[in-house]
Protein backbone atom coordinates (compact mmCIF):
# COMPACT_ATOMS: atom_id res chain seq x y z
CA UNK A 1 0.00 0.00 0.00
CA UNK A 2 2.81 2.58 0.88
CA UNK A 3 5.84 3.01 -0.41
CA UNK A 4 8.44 5.68 -1.06
CA UNK A 5 9.20 6.86 -4.42
CA UNK A 6 13.57 7.07 -5.03
CA UNK A 7 14.18 10.62 -5.72
CA UNK A 8 11.04 12.50 -4.56
CA UNK A 9 10.40 14.63 -2.75
CA UNK A 10 7.19 15.41 -0.39
CA UNK A 11 5.33 19.21 -2.19
CA UNK A 12 5.84 21.99 0.10
CA UNK A 13 2.90 24.93 0.70
CA UNK A 14 3.25 28.03 -0.21
CA UNK A 15 4.28 30.24 2.91
CA UNK A 16 0.87 32.46 1.88
CA UNK A 17 -1.06 28.93 2.20
CA UNK A 18 0.50 27.92 5.63
CA UNK A 19 -0.14 31.16 6.79
CA UNK A 20 -3.43 30.72 6.52
CA UNK A 21 -3.95 27.36 7.26
CA UNK A 22 -1.69 27.88 10.42
CA UNK A 23 -4.98 30.45 11.89
CA UNK A 24 -7.39 27.79 10.57
CA UNK A 25 -10.70 27.64 13.35
CA UNK A 26 -8.97 30.60 15.69
CA UNK A 27 -9.60 33.50 13.41
CA UNK A 28 -11.97 34.83 15.93
CA UNK A 29 -9.04 34.59 18.26
CA UNK A 30 -6.26 36.06 16.42
CA UNK A 31 -8.33 39.23 15.34
CA UNK A 32 -8.92 39.97 19.14
CA UNK A 33 -5.23 39.24 19.81
CA UNK A 34 -3.81 41.36 16.70
CA UNK A 35 -6.32 44.20 17.98
CA UNK A 36 -5.09 43.96 21.57
CA UNK A 37 -1.75 44.34 20.75
CA UNK A 38 -2.49 46.90 18.04
CA UNK A 39 -4.01 48.74 20.72
CA UNK A 40 -1.43 48.61 22.87
CA UNK A 41 -3.08 46.61 25.32
CA UNK A 42 -1.46 43.18 27.57
CA UNK A 43 -2.84 40.31 27.03
CA UNK A 44 -2.99 37.01 28.89
CA UNK A 45 -3.45 33.57 26.61
CA UNK A 46 -4.64 30.47 27.79
CA UNK A 47 -4.72 27.01 27.03
CA UNK A 48 -3.53 23.36 26.39
CA UNK A 49 0.05 22.47 25.32
CA UNK A 50 0.01 22.74 21.68
CA UNK A 51 -2.91 24.60 21.50
CA UNK A 52 -1.24 27.18 19.18
CA UNK A 53 -0.86 29.84 21.61
CA UNK A 54 2.52 31.05 21.10
CA UNK A 55 1.97 30.78 17.30
CA UNK A 56 -0.89 33.03 16.87
CA UNK A 57 0.97 35.60 19.59
CA UNK A 58 4.00 35.78 17.29
CA UNK A 59 1.70 36.44 14.10
CA UNK A 60 -0.24 38.66 15.27
CA UNK A 61 2.88 40.69 16.96
CA UNK A 62 4.38 40.53 13.80
CA UNK A 63 1.55 42.00 11.74
CA UNK A 64 1.23 45.25 13.82
CA UNK A 65 5.53 44.95 13.23
CA UNK A 66 6.05 44.37 16.66
CA UNK A 67 9.58 43.68 17.94
CA UNK A 68 9.19 40.07 19.80
CA UNK A 69 11.31 38.86 23.05
CA UNK A 70 10.10 35.53 24.69
CA UNK A 71 10.99 34.17 27.65
CA UNK A 72 10.94 30.80 28.85
CA UNK A 73 9.36 30.86 32.08
CA UNK A 74 9.23 26.97 32.51
CA UNK A 75 13.28 27.30 32.98
CA UNK A 76 13.66 29.59 35.77
CA UNK A 77 14.61 27.97 38.93
CA UNK A 78 15.00 31.14 40.71
CA UNK A 79 15.69 34.78 40.88
CA UNK A 80 19.46 34.49 39.19
CA UNK A 81 17.73 31.94 36.14
CA UNK A 82 14.94 34.40 35.66
CA UNK A 83 16.85 37.45 35.28
CA UNK A 84 19.35 35.45 32.76
CA UNK A 85 16.54 34.37 30.99
CA UNK A 86 14.95 37.72 30.84
CA UNK A 87 18.49 38.62 29.36
CA UNK A 88 18.61 36.40 26.53
CA UNK A 89 15.08 37.07 25.44
CA UNK A 90 15.89 40.64 25.08
CA UNK A 91 19.43 39.73 23.04
CA UNK A 92 17.20 37.04 20.75
CA UNK A 93 14.71 40.50 20.10
CA UNK A 94 17.79 42.94 19.62
CA UNK A 95 18.70 42.36 15.90
CA UNK A 96 19.23 45.34 14.00
CA UNK A 97 22.06 47.19 14.08
CA UNK A 98 20.11 50.21 15.58
CA UNK A 99 18.66 48.46 18.62
CA UNK A 100 22.65 46.42 19.22
CA UNK A 101 23.75 49.70 19.12
CA UNK A 102 21.36 50.96 21.96
CA UNK A 103 21.73 47.77 23.57
CA UNK A 104 25.56 48.07 23.93
CA UNK A 105 24.94 51.94 25.21
CA UNK A 106 22.27 51.48 27.23
CA UNK A 107 24.69 48.02 28.91
CA UNK A 108 27.45 50.93 29.21
CA UNK A 109 25.25 53.78 30.50
CA UNK A 110 22.65 52.43 32.78
CA UNK A 111 23.61 48.92 33.02
CA UNK A 112 27.29 48.32 33.95
CA UNK A 113 26.52 47.59 37.32
CA UNK A 114 24.83 44.08 36.52
CA UNK A 115 24.97 43.63 33.45
CA UNK A 116 27.63 42.48 30.11
CA UNK A 117 27.70 43.26 26.71
CA UNK A 118 28.69 41.25 24.09
CA UNK A 119 27.86 41.79 20.60
CA UNK A 120 29.49 38.66 18.85
CA UNK A 121 27.61 36.09 20.85
CA UNK A 122 23.37 35.58 20.22
CA UNK A 123 23.40 35.80 23.98
CA UNK A 124 24.40 39.57 23.65
CA UNK A 125 23.34 40.68 27.05
CA UNK A 126 23.87 38.61 29.93
CA UNK A 127 25.00 39.37 34.09
CA UNK A 128 27.96 39.86 35.11
CA UNK A 129 30.05 36.88 36.27
CA UNK A 130 32.23 38.53 38.40
CA UNK A 131 32.09 39.33 40.91
CA UNK A 132 28.55 37.06 41.57
CA UNK A 133 26.11 39.60 42.52
CA UNK A 134 23.90 39.55 45.57
CA UNK A 135 20.71 38.80 46.39
CA UNK A 136 20.33 42.57 46.86
CA UNK A 137 21.95 43.68 43.60
CA UNK A 138 20.01 40.69 41.50
CA UNK A 139 17.25 41.99 42.88
CA UNK A 140 17.99 45.71 41.62
CA UNK A 141 19.28 44.38 37.85
CA UNK A 142 15.62 42.72 37.27
CA UNK A 143 13.93 46.75 38.19
CA UNK A 144 17.02 48.20 36.03
CA UNK A 145 16.22 45.37 33.51
CA UNK A 146 12.18 45.70 33.29
CA UNK A 147 12.94 48.96 32.24
CA UNK A 148 14.59 48.39 29.27
CA UNK A 149 11.97 47.07 26.64
CA UNK A 150 10.00 49.88 27.21
CA UNK A 151 13.43 52.29 27.10
CA UNK A 152 14.21 50.20 24.01
CA UNK A 153 10.59 51.26 22.24
CA UNK A 154 10.96 54.63 22.07
CA UNK A 155 14.66 54.67 21.01
CA UNK A 156 13.84 52.69 17.95
CA UNK A 157 9.73 53.98 17.74
CA UNK A 158 9.07 50.71 17.40
CA UNK A 159 6.65 48.37 19.94
CA UNK A 160 8.23 46.18 21.85
CA UNK A 161 6.13 43.09 22.90
CA UNK A 162 7.65 40.28 25.68
CA UNK A 163 5.94 37.12 25.33
CA UNK A 164 6.28 34.96 29.24
CA UNK A 165 5.67 31.43 28.00
CA UNK A 166 4.88 29.43 31.06
CA UNK A 167 4.45 32.75 33.50
CA UNK A 168 3.12 31.06 36.66
CA UNK A 169 5.79 28.70 36.57
CA UNK A 170 8.07 31.19 38.42
CA UNK A 171 5.79 31.22 41.61
CA UNK A 172 7.38 27.62 42.78
CA UNK A 173 10.66 29.39 43.64
CA UNK A 174 8.76 32.83 44.02
CA UNK A 175 6.76 32.22 47.40
CA UNK A 176 6.78 35.64 48.15
CA UNK A 177 5.48 37.21 44.75
CA UNK A 178 8.46 39.78 44.84
CA UNK A 179 9.41 38.72 41.16
CA UNK A 180 5.91 38.66 39.81
CA UNK A 181 4.81 41.89 41.29
CA UNK A 182 7.56 43.42 40.22
CA UNK A 183 6.89 42.37 36.60
CA UNK A 184 3.18 43.85 37.69
CA UNK A 185 4.08 47.26 38.24
CA UNK A 186 5.84 47.56 34.75
CA UNK A 187 3.28 45.89 32.96
CA UNK A 188 1.02 48.92 34.62
CA UNK A 189 3.47 51.30 33.90
CA UNK A 190 4.68 50.78 30.22
CA UNK A 191 2.62 52.29 27.37
CA UNK A 192 5.13 51.29 24.51
CA UNK A 193 6.27 47.96 25.59
CA UNK A 194 3.73 45.30 25.93
CA UNK A 195 3.64 42.13 28.03
CA UNK A 196 1.92 38.62 26.96
CA UNK A 197 1.75 36.20 29.73
CA UNK A 198 0.92 32.42 28.20
CA UNK A 199 -0.74 29.85 30.55
CA UNK A 200 -2.87 26.80 30.68
CA UNK A 201 -6.37 27.54 31.19
CA UNK A 202 -6.54 26.52 34.89
CA UNK A 203 -3.72 29.07 35.98
CA UNK A 204 -5.33 31.86 33.77
CA UNK A 205 -8.68 31.70 36.28
CA UNK A 206 -5.54 33.14 39.57
CA UNK A 207 -4.09 35.33 37.09
CA UNK A 208 -6.89 37.30 35.63
CA UNK A 209 -8.18 38.06 39.23
CA UNK A 210 -4.42 39.40 40.08
CA UNK A 211 -3.38 40.97 36.54
CA UNK A 212 -7.04 42.61 35.70
CA UNK A 213 -5.37 44.84 33.49
CA UNK A 214 -4.94 42.13 31.07
CA UNK A 215 -7.07 41.02 28.22
CA UNK A 216 -7.80 37.32 28.30
CA UNK A 217 -8.38 34.69 25.68
CA UNK A 218 -9.00 30.89 26.45
CA UNK A 219 -7.99 28.20 23.21
CA UNK A 220 -10.27 25.08 23.47
CA UNK A 221 -10.66 22.38 21.57
CA UNK A 222 -11.25 22.44 18.30
CA UNK A 223 -14.75 21.12 16.40
CA UNK A 224 -14.19 18.08 14.97
CA UNK A 225 -15.72 19.68 11.71
CA UNK A 226 -13.12 22.34 11.97
CA UNK A 227 -10.57 19.94 12.55
CA UNK A 228 -11.63 18.04 9.68
CA UNK A 229 -11.79 20.51 7.07
CA UNK A 230 -8.20 21.88 8.23
CA UNK A 231 -6.27 18.48 7.72
CA UNK A 232 -8.25 17.50 4.53
CA UNK A 233 -6.76 21.34 3.05
CA UNK A 234 -3.25 20.54 3.99
CA UNK A 235 -2.99 17.19 2.41
CA UNK A 236 -4.75 18.02 -0.57
CA UNK A 237 -1.87 20.96 -0.97
CA UNK A 238 0.09 17.37 -1.33
CA UNK A 239 -2.13 15.46 -3.26
CA UNK A 240 -3.37 13.20 -0.40
CA UNK A 241 -6.77 12.55 0.65
CA UNK A 242 -8.88 10.85 3.43
CA UNK A 243 -10.41 7.50 1.88
CA UNK A 244 -14.15 8.12 1.71
CA UNK A 245 -14.71 3.99 1.64
CA UNK A 246 -13.27 3.13 4.96
CA UNK A 247 -13.30 5.13 8.39
CA UNK A 248 -9.97 6.85 7.63
CA UNK A 249 -11.08 10.49 9.05
CA UNK A 250 -13.22 8.99 12.06
CA UNK A 251 -9.85 7.10 12.66
CA UNK A 252 -7.82 10.19 12.62
CA UNK A 253 -10.62 12.63 14.33
CA UNK A 254 -10.65 10.21 16.82
CA UNK A 255 -6.65 10.26 17.24
CA UNK A 256 -6.46 14.33 17.58
CA UNK A 257 -9.75 15.28 19.74
CA UNK A 258 -9.62 18.53 18.69
CA UNK A 259 -6.30 19.05 19.27
CA UNK A 260 -4.74 21.26 16.74
CA UNK A 261 -0.89 21.08 17.72
CA UNK A 262 -1.34 16.60 17.59
CA UNK A 263 -3.38 17.11 14.35
CA UNK A 264 -0.41 19.26 13.10
CA UNK A 265 1.73 16.26 13.93
CA UNK A 266 0.05 13.59 12.61
CA UNK A 267 -0.78 15.32 9.31
CA UNK A 268 2.53 16.18 8.79
CA UNK A 269 4.00 12.69 9.55
CA UNK A 270 1.24 11.26 6.58
CA UNK A 271 3.04 14.01 4.37
CA UNK A 272 6.38 12.95 4.58
CA UNK A 273 5.50 9.36 2.87
CA UNK A 274 3.84 7.68 -0.18
CA UNK A 275 0.81 6.44 -0.53
CA UNK A 276 -0.58 4.40 -3.63
CA UNK A 277 -3.09 6.57 -5.22
CA UNK A 278 -3.27 9.31 -2.65
CA UNK A 279 -5.86 7.92 -0.79
CA UNK A 280 -5.22 7.35 2.89
CA UNK A 281 -7.25 4.33 4.76
CA UNK A 282 -7.69 3.33 8.05
CA UNK A 283 -4.79 1.14 7.81
CA UNK A 284 -2.73 3.83 6.28
CA UNK A 285 -3.76 6.41 9.70
CA UNK A 286 -3.66 3.58 12.06
CA UNK A 287 0.23 2.67 10.59
CA UNK A 288 1.27 6.45 10.78
CA UNK A 289 -0.17 6.81 14.07
CA UNK A 290 1.85 3.81 15.69
CA UNK A 291 4.83 4.98 14.05
CA UNK A 292 4.16 8.53 15.70
CA UNK A 293 3.50 7.34 19.17
CA UNK A 294 7.11 5.35 18.94
CA UNK A 295 8.96 8.54 18.42
CA UNK A 296 7.26 10.63 20.70
CA UNK A 297 7.51 7.09 23.19
CA UNK A 298 10.46 9.20 25.08
CA UNK A 299 9.14 12.86 26.19
CA UNK A 300 5.83 11.00 26.89
CA UNK A 301 7.90 8.86 29.48
CA UNK A 302 9.49 11.99 31.00
CA UNK A 303 6.20 13.26 31.62
CA UNK A 304 5.09 9.95 33.42
CA UNK A 305 8.26 10.42 35.77
CA UNK A 306 7.79 13.94 36.60
CA UNK A 307 4.20 13.34 38.01
CA UNK A 308 3.86 12.82 41.52
CA UNK A 309 2.31 9.51 42.49
CA UNK A 310 -1.27 10.68 42.72
CA UNK A 311 -1.32 12.49 39.56
CA UNK A 312 0.05 9.44 37.67
CA UNK A 313 -2.22 7.60 38.78
CA UNK A 314 -5.53 9.70 37.89
CA UNK A 315 -3.93 10.65 34.76
CA UNK A 316 -3.79 6.93 34.14
CA UNK A 317 -7.36 6.03 35.28
CA UNK A 318 -8.55 9.16 33.11
CA UNK A 319 -7.09 7.77 29.86
CA UNK A 320 -8.11 4.33 30.38
CA UNK A 321 -11.66 5.25 32.05
CA UNK A 322 -13.03 8.67 31.16
CA UNK A 323 -15.43 10.26 33.13
CA UNK A 324 -16.49 13.56 34.10
CA UNK A 325 -17.12 12.80 37.51
CA UNK A 326 -13.53 11.32 39.24
CA UNK A 327 -14.66 12.44 42.60
CA UNK A 328 -17.64 10.21 42.29
CA UNK A 329 -17.62 7.71 45.39
CA UNK A 330 -17.79 4.56 42.33
CA UNK A 331 -14.59 6.10 40.25
CA UNK A 332 -12.69 6.70 43.22
CA UNK A 333 -13.29 2.63 44.28
CA UNK A 334 -13.24 1.36 40.97
CA UNK A 335 -9.26 2.70 40.24
CA UNK A 336 -8.64 2.95 44.41
CA UNK A 337 -8.01 6.96 43.57
CA UNK A 338 -7.54 8.40 47.40
CA UNK A 339 -9.92 10.76 48.67
CA UNK A 340 -10.71 13.89 49.54
CA UNK A 341 -8.12 16.61 49.51
CA UNK A 342 -5.40 14.55 47.68
CA UNK A 343 -7.76 13.68 44.91
CA UNK A 344 -8.79 17.14 44.46
CA UNK A 345 -5.16 18.21 44.93
CA UNK A 346 -4.39 16.07 42.02
CA UNK A 347 -7.07 17.27 39.59
CA UNK A 348 -5.74 20.96 40.67
CA UNK A 349 -2.15 19.88 39.74
CA UNK A 350 -2.81 17.82 36.16
CA UNK A 351 -4.67 20.87 34.99
CA UNK A 352 -2.70 23.54 36.13
CA UNK A 353 0.00 21.48 34.13
CA UNK A 354 -2.12 21.73 31.47
CA UNK A 355 -2.43 17.70 31.48
CA UNK A 356 -6.45 17.46 31.68
CA UNK A 357 -9.00 19.85 30.97
CA UNK A 358 -11.46 20.95 33.95
CA UNK A 359 -15.12 19.68 34.77
CA UNK A 360 -16.32 21.68 31.75
CA UNK A 361 -14.66 20.06 29.14
CA UNK A 362 -15.29 16.56 31.23
CA UNK A 363 -11.76 15.89 33.16
CA UNK A 364 -10.19 14.69 29.90
CA UNK A 365 -6.77 14.44 28.89
CA UNK A 366 -5.83 17.44 27.28
CA UNK A 367 -3.16 15.37 25.12
CA UNK A 368 -4.96 13.11 22.78
CA UNK A 369 -2.09 11.32 21.47
CA UNK A 370 -0.43 11.27 24.89
CA UNK A 371 -3.89 9.90 26.18
CA UNK A 372 -3.70 7.10 23.35
CA UNK A 373 0.17 5.87 24.33
CA UNK A 374 -1.10 5.55 28.17
CA UNK A 375 -4.02 3.26 26.93
CA UNK A 376 -1.69 1.26 24.93
CA UNK A 377 0.89 1.03 27.36
CA UNK A 378 -1.49 -0.11 29.70
CA UNK A 379 -3.27 -2.15 27.98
Amino acid sequence: MLGPTPGETVPRISPEKESVLELFGRQAQFQQITQTLANGRDLLIAGVPGSGRRTLVRRAARDVGAKVMEVDCIRATDGRRFVQLLCEGISQGVRSPEAIAFLQDWTAREGQAWFEFNATIPRKLSLQREPVLTAEQLWQAYQVLLQLPQQLAIAIERQVILIFQGFPHIRAWDRTAQWETGLQEAIARHTTANYVLIATLAESRTLYDEHRCLETICLTPLADDVVAAWAQLVLQQVGLSFDPRSPALETFLNAVQGHIGDASMLVGRLRQRRWDHGRLDDAAIAETLQDLLADLSNIFESLLVLLPASQLQLLESLALDPTDKPQSRDYIQKHHLSRGGSLQGAIAGLQHKGLIYGPDLGYRLALPLFALWIRQRLG
